[in-house]
């Protein structure tokens, strides 16, 4: 099978011709190659974050290919996609490789000064209820972080700026400059407290029965309510907020002291619909996502502790 990726280069399946003998000792250089287009996504990206041409990134991938006799990277209209021995492989290498880049960094300065922070931005909710207390053991090995939070919009802007290194967004950013892969999904939950909830049959009723009831929300235009109208009820949502909290945590709280209904990601409620102070008033079939990506800074590849942090998150949010 040949194919071509969106970078110019043509493909071809290693260890048919591709010179170079598969079962040696793996190339170091190759193997850093291989990390940085695994994370960037892209041959070109890759190269940048190298210092390196796409010519030589693409023939350092074809000789690691070879020499592995597999296939790494699925050549795409736009990027590379990363072949299930590939995602293998990038579990395998990414924290030596990272630990030796460390030492390297290290080795040009003061080995007592520690590297700089990795920033990372991203909802405030998210960021408290799943990321900083994934990345906690990084800290305990030295890795320091900054955190940042804003809308998505916003923190896109910083990351195009240099402000930040990382940004968990809430859609997939447009063009080509930023890095981005998925990193979960949302799923959102109709919710109320159980003396609410007790009288509020939205599985016979539909929505008409949520008329009257105070609606809580993030914001005024009720963007994540509005989307689970659309999605569950197959209609627009009409109405304002009777409270606006501008953090999913404080909408949370309202609606379990009773304030009245909301629509919530799972995440953030599955410990409260566990304990019984959230009821979910509905359970659809088919429940509306969203998809957060982990969006990498062009350029942030040598950071030390970047890999470090980008492939913890990308292995814990599995589970999320």
């Amino acid at each position: 099978m040949s194919h071509t990726d969106s970078d110019g280069s043509a493909g071809r399946r290693p260890g048919h011709g591709g010179g170079g003998a598969a079962g040696g000792p793996l190339d170091l250089t190759l193997l850093r190659t291989f990390l940085a287009v695994h994370r960037a996504g892209s041959f070109t990206a890759a190269a940048r974050l190298l210092g390196l041409s796409q010519p030589t990134v693409t023939t350092q991938i074809r000789a690691l290919e070879a020499q592995l006799d597999r296939e790494l990277f699925e050549r795409l209209p736009r990027g590379v996609a990363a072949t299930p021995f590939a995602d293998e492989l990038a579990g395998r290498v990414a924290e030596p490789l990272d630990a030796l880049a460390a030492v390297a960094e290290r080795g040009h300065g003061d080995p007592d000064v520690p590297a700089e922070p990795v920033r990372l931005g991203g909802p405030a909710e998210l960021l408290c209820e799943r990321v900083l207390p994934a990345l906690a053991p990084l800290v305990e090995r030295g890795v320091r972080l900054r955190i940042g939070t804003g809308l998505t919009d916003d923190l896109l802007e910083s990351l195009r700026a240099g402000q930040h290194d990382l940004v968990i967004s809430t859609h997939r950013p447009r063009g080509r400059l930023l890095s981005a892969v998925p990193l979960m999904d949302e799923e959102f939950v109709l919710v109320a407290a159980p003396s609410r909830a007790a009288r509020l049959d939205v599985a016979s009723g539909g929505p008409g029965v949520l008329s009257g009831v105070p609606l809580v929300s993030y914001a005024e235009d009720l963007p994540i309510a509005r989307r689970y109208w659309r999605h569950v009820f197959g209609r627009r949502l009409t109405g304002q907020a009777a409270v606006t909290v501008p953090d999913l945590r404080g909408v949370l709280a309202a609606v379990a002291a009773g304030a009245g209904f909301t629509v919530l990601p799972r995440y953030l409620c599955a410990a409260a619909l566990a304990e019984g102070t959230l009821v979910a008033l509905l359970e659809p079939e088919d429940p509306p996502f969203n998809t957060a990506h982990l969006v990498q800074r062009p350029g942030a590849g040598h950071h030390p502790h970047l890999g470090l942090v980008r492939d913890l998150l990308l292995r814990e949010a599995r589970a999320w």
